[in-house]
């Protein structure tokens, strides 16, 4: 990851350098590891333990490890590497069991692979024969993850499941032209069509979806230009991956799977740095979807397990993902073949007016007036999944509040009908043109510290209390805190009805009246994943059948559905975490918190789909003293319309 600022001195919890991944591949190559054939599907930094980053100082020597997962592309085999680069040695290596493991990530050059594989085989071509089809040139066979459905003939085999679409001409939109009835299940290693399913023809939707400019003229004219401009410059300062603004202080990082990371977040407290946060990042994001039909029932996306959020990241362009006085942070990662490529623009880092901070008019002095604007500082990034576009903002607000919201976008997944049938599962969108319901269903890896590594989590409810003596106009309510105190009970469900938070408080660092400071997480409730308990999906999709998971901090526990959801069976993650035994009170905790929007699409959403959001709020609870942004100067800037103080 590079910056236009000047890099600092090197952290354990620094991005990957080019250098670092080429000297991995190289110590893999020097033990025999490496040959034409092997592909390198995942390449990703060993983090340290939390404990060791934080006792890490300034020129104290450090160890920096490097995770490799290994793929021969001719046989099928598996392995993953751990890799010592400092001294350029391998520490282990260890061969990976795709019937009990999983398989690893896809590769990019795999996209291809299953396209020619589809397109030669002469089933498909059959089947695409009846359907009208014959010229393939203009055909696209999407290649997408095959999941795992307890097929005996697919155990330990590198699968992937292909969909037909069609279009006009190449820049034509395919997803206006699905071919219906038909799916393709592809060995890549064998690279054949193990199986074709065709449930018959049916009209393939002729219309085109056509969402760019030059084909929805005439444009508007009534609109007039926006400025958004900091002639002194933006308020943050970024030096290498070190981030500060106003009194926040984080690490930034980009990984392959992930893709942004936050590491160390601390707020400046007086004289004080206060940790909130170790790590903060999305680690998940299925996306399932509710088609019966034995050429769709089984999708569901595993967008960082099985396609990798950080490697399908945008070059991010001013003017059109970011606006304002941009900051851009490039990214280094791995190719399939091992080698160091860099991303340019990957992170944007922007201030921007959050509206209204407070204000208050006192009715007692003449009507005096003093307010604030609210500020804040926006860290974001977008990745292209497919049809889907997803864009990933992390916000750090004045006040302590630390919010994300995931917009989605891009193209909806489409099938085919015949006009005017409908489907009770989608939505016609277009004569002929359905759009499955689904679910979008982040997990967002919360490795908790306020003021310290020790916490605890309590649920927070708001009660009625009965009428009676103590209540007499029935107007009373309370809350009720329970602490989730025991692994098994660390599966938790969101409740809007008693207005559910949960509440990460330090019991060894008291506020001033005396209680434990907190941070409290406040969730967008929504319903959890909808596919019903025993299904392959919900066995592989563990974490979205609740809103919370807590757990134990343990170095080794990287993502909610394990290190290689591709393929696997189920049950790995927060599932087996979440066994009961594991005490959860005043000790070192990560909260897998799901949450997303389940969509029914709309004639709105085609053919191009306006920004839809999601996400939740950390928001501090008694860990300030007192509301911390009485220190903010007014604001004076072009635009302010005049003076906030009457």
């Amino acid at each position: 990851m590079t910056a236009s600022a000047a890099t600092t001195t090197p952290h354990p919890l620094d991005p990957l350098t080019a250098d670092e991944i080429d000297t991995a591949r190289a110590v893999l190559e020097a033990e025999g590891l490496v040959s034409d054939a092997t592909r390198f599907p995942l390449v990703l930094p060993d983090e340290p333990d939390r404990h060791a980053a934080l006792a890490h100082r300034d020129g104290d020597a450090f160890t920096r490890r490097v995770r490799v997962t290994l793929l021969d592309s001719a046989t099928g085999r598996a392995a993953e590497a751990l890799v010592d680069v400092t001294s350029r040695l391998l520490l282990a290596h260890r061969d990976l069991d795709p019937a009990t493991d999983g398989q690893p990530p896809l590769l990019f050059e795999e996209y291809e692979t299953c396209d020619e594989i589809v397109k030669a085989d002469p089933a498909w071509r059959a089947a695409m024969a009846e359907r009208g089809v014959t010229d393939t040139s203009l055909v696209i066979a999407a290649p997408l993850a095959a999941g795992n459905f307890g097929i005996a003939s697919e155990t330990g085999r590198r699968m992937l499941r292909s969909l037909t679409f069609l279009r006009c001409d190449e820049s034509d939109n395919p997803f206006a032209h699905p071919v219906g009835g038909l799916v393709a299940e592809v060995d890549l290693i064998e690279r054949r069509v193990v199986r074709l399913i065709d449930t018959g023809a049916v009209p393939t939707p002729a219309q085109c979806g056509r969402y760019e400019a030059e084909f929805n003229r005439p444009a508007r004219t009534d609109l007039r230009p926006l400025e958004i401009g900091q002639p002194e410059g933006p308020s943050f300062t970024l030096e290498g991956p070190v981030l500060s603004w106003q009194n926040w202080r984080l690490r930034l990082d980009f990984n392959a799977r992930e893709g942004l990371v936050l590491h160390r977040i601390t707020h400046r407290d007086g004289d004080r740095d206060r940790l909130v946060l170790h790590r903060a990042s999305i680690a998940e994001m299925a996306v399932p979807y509710a088609e019966p039909d034995a050429a769709r029932n089984w999708v569901c996306y595993l967008d960082a397990g099985e396609y990798l959020l950080g490697r399908n990241a945008n070059a991010l362009r001013l003017g059109c993902d970011c606006l304002g006085e941009i900051a851009y942070v490039d990214a280094v990662l791995a190719d399939d073949l091992g080698r160091p490529e860099t991303l340019s623009n990957a992170i944007c880092v922007h201030e921007e007016d959050a509206g209204l901070l407070w204000k208050h008019t006192n009715i007692f002095d003449n009507f005096a007036v003093d307010s604030r604007r609210s500020r804040r500082l926006v860290i974001s990034y977008i990745a292209t999944l497919g049809n889907y576009d997803y864009g990933f903002y992390w916000y750090l607000h004045q006040d302590g509040t630390i919010a994300f919201e995931a917009k989605a976008t891009g193209l909806v997944q489409t099938s085919a009908a015949v006009p005017g049938q409908g489907s009770p599962h989608a939505t016609e969108i277009a004569p002929g043109l359905l759009a499955p319901y689904h679910q979008h269903l982040f997990c967002a890896r919360l490795d908790v510290a306020v003021d310290g590594p020790a916490n605890t989590v309590e649920e927070v409810d708001v009660v009625r209390l009965p009428m009676g003596p103590g209540n007499p106009n029935g107007n009373a309510f309370t809350t009720r805190a329970t602490a989730v105190a025991d692994s098994g009970d660390a599966g938790r469900v969101a409740d809007p009805a008693v207005g559910r938070r949960w509440r990460i408080s330090n019991p060894g660092s008291l506020n001033r009246m005396g209680q434990p400071v907190a941070y409290t997480l406040l969730p967008d409730a929504g319903p959890t994943l909808l596919a019903q308990p025993g299904s392959p999906v919900a066995e592989r999709v563990t974490y979205a059948t609740k809103h919370l998971w807590v757990t134990r901090y343990r170095p080794e526990r990287h993502y909610p559905d394990g290190d290689y959801p591709n393929q696997h069976r189920g049950g790995a993650g927060v599932g087996q975490w979440s066994r009961p035994g594991e005490a959860l009170e005043d000790t070192d905790l990560t909260l897998w918190h799901a949450f997303g929007p389940t969509h029914l699409p709309r004639l709105e959403d085609w053919p191009v789909m306006p920004v839809d959001t999601c996400g939740f709020t950390l928001r501090p609870t008694g860990f300030f003293d007192r509301n911390p942004t009485l220190d903010l100067p007014r604001e004076t800037g072009r635009g302010s319309g005049g003076h906030c103080h009457l």
